[in-house]
């Protein structure tokens, strides 16, 4: 089968791998899932830097902010840090090594974030791994539509299958933008179909006062929360980024330091791609996103000591033939893995993500955001972006790849369970093995037959069938298979209970911000 981005005909309703089975507690009928939690990683992670090579990373960056400096374009962040001590040249801003580690070391290990349903807290930090949706692609592709630009319904789309899936933790940026509603009030619009459709933790982009100050507030009603109830604790964040190399913006830096004033976690997360935007080395560019990260996360910590804040890694490498971002390969692996050995030196959470390069949800995309996956379980990440419809680069959302990605992550969240490496006395079974003795089998055992429905991992994508009775019920390729399943959850999809008053506050407020004009843009 070949997948293009021409429209695809209808994919057959064939078996989809996983059993049709009872609903689970919200109603779902369309697969059997897994229940909603917060997985810990059992592992040990992955430390390819020696003591010695941390050390290494660290005095590089401590160097790069004291003698090179950071150029800072938001004046009032430079004012902050200069009141704070920090030597500041036009709009570079240099820190000294003993005011940077006294700063990061007040933001904690480990935070809370609190949606309007309070059953989906997160837990950010220690050994907690979160999966969030595919964020800020300009465009989409499935099989029936091709490639096309974000819409509004679409978006609508994706933030369904974000709360429908419960390996899913949080609804990430917008997982496609829909640029057919005005870049004004497009945040208005999205974080209305957000609070309303998903009742998980939600983001706020930092692109202006306007916008930050906005899903603070919607946020804020969506809880039933007063001013005082906002503030106390974690509800939302930010992710920024920097601008590689060495500097950051005025818009992200503005919503870093409006959400830390109330005490919202931010994620620092540099762009970095090696052999363009940072040294072609990994120890280089890791190096440099990690002075460009704590110099955001030390300013965070001036304005509000304790704030939660993360350190976020996107490092990876250029294909240097053509310039092109490339993902989920053996240089990003390891950095991601460098990186969470950093951010375990700095006591901070780390965000990695779920990437790849491929076009379409073929065999690359599953290899290359597989290896992804796997590097922020071996990095010891907190927080993975991404982790669920992103292609080419981040620049096309796919739903066929949404459910594709959500069967390896709950085959991830599996794989975490303690109960696959328990060695009690049931578990060995020799009492067992001696019952079924040479040449037998376990099938029939009561053993096997007390244990045999939650043993193994159940896919609901996967087709274990043998080739001949594949083909014989139409030979349905995966991504035929993830279509027929993401159009039956988006049919049957019910969005969680809201109290109608909350729901006509929220939708009162999106008018009046839509009658003041939004946001300002410059168009």
């Amino acid at each position: 089968m070949t997948l293009d981005t021409a429209a695809a005909p209808e994919p057959r309703r064939r078996r989809a791998g996983g059993r049709r089975g009872h609903a689970d507690r919200a109603g779902h009928h369309a697969i059997d899932q897994t229940p909603w939690r917060l997985p810990e990683n059992t592992d040990p992670p992955i430390e390819p830097l020696t003591p010695e090579g941390v050390q290494a990373i660290h005095d590089g960056a401590m160097r790069i902010l004291k003698e090179i400096g950071i150029v800072f374009l938001n004046p009032e962040a430079r004012e902050i840090l200069a009141r704070a001590g920090c030597k500041v040249v036009d709009e570079t801003v240099f820190m000294d090594e003993s005011f940077v580690t006294e700063m990061v070391a007040k933001a904690p290990a480990e935070f809370t974030i609190t949606p309007r349903n309070p059953e989906r807290t997160l837990r950010v930090g220690g050994r907690t791994i979160l999966f969030g949706n595919v964020s800020s692609p300009p465009n989409a592709w499935d099989m029936e539509r091709g490639k096309r630009p974000g819409d509004f319904e679409t978006y609508r789309e994706f933030i369904k299958l974000t709360q429908y899936f419960n390996c899913i933790h949080f609804a990430g940026g917008y997982p496609v933008e829909p640029i057919d509603i005005h870049a004004s009030i497009r945040h208005l619009d999205c974080l209305y179909e957000k609070l309303t459709l998903t009742d998980k933790v939600c983001h706020a982009y930092s692109l202006g006062p306007e916008r930050v100050e906005d899903v603070m507030e919607m946020v804020r009603i969506a809880g039933g929360l007063s001013h005082e109830d906002f503030d106390a604790t974690p509800r939302m964040y930010t992710n920024i980024n920097s601008v590689s190399p060495l500097k950051h913006d005025f818009p992200m830096l503005d919503g870093a330091m409006r959400l830390a004033r109330r005490g919202q976690p931010t994620i620092v997360t540099p762009f970095t791609l090696a052999g363009a935007m940072s040294p072609v080395t990994m120890a280089g560019a890791v190096t440099l996103s990690i002075a460009e990260a704590l110099s955001a996360i030390a300013l965070i910590q001036v304005i509000n000591p304790g704030c939660p804040a993360g350190i976020g890694t996107f490092t990876s490498n250029v294909d240097m033939k053509s310039g092109a971002p490339a993902f989920g390969t053996p240089e990003y692996m390891r950095a991601t893995q460098m990186t969470g050995q950093m951010a375990r030196f700095y006591g901070l959470p780390l965000r990695s993500s779920g990437v790849c390069a491929a076009n379409v949800p073929d065999g690359q995309a599953m290899w290359e955001t597989s290896q992804s996956l796997w590097a922020a379980v071996q990095s010891g990440s907190n927080i993975v972006y991404h982790a669920a419809g992103w292609l080419e680069g981040g620049l096309i959302a796919s739903p066929e790849k949404f459910v594709m990605d959500c069967e390896v992550l709950q085959q991830i969240q599996r794989y975490f369970e303690p109960q696959l490496w328990a060695t009690g006395p049931e578990d060995i079974a020799v009492e067992t093995i001696a019952e079924v003795g040479p040449g037998g089998h376990f099938f029939g055992c009561a053993h096997t037959q007390a244990r045999y429905t939650e043993a193994f991992y159940q896919p609901f994508l996967s087709d274990w069938r043998n080739f001949e009775a594949w083909q014989l019920d139409g030979a349905v390729w995966t991504a035929e298979r993830a279509h027929g399943v993401a159009k039956r959850i988006l049919a049957e999809f019910e969005p969680p209970p809201m109290d109608e008053a909350i729901r006509e506050e929220l939708a009162a407020f999106v008018a009046r911000r839509k009658e003041e004009g939004g946001a300002p843009t410059d168009f």
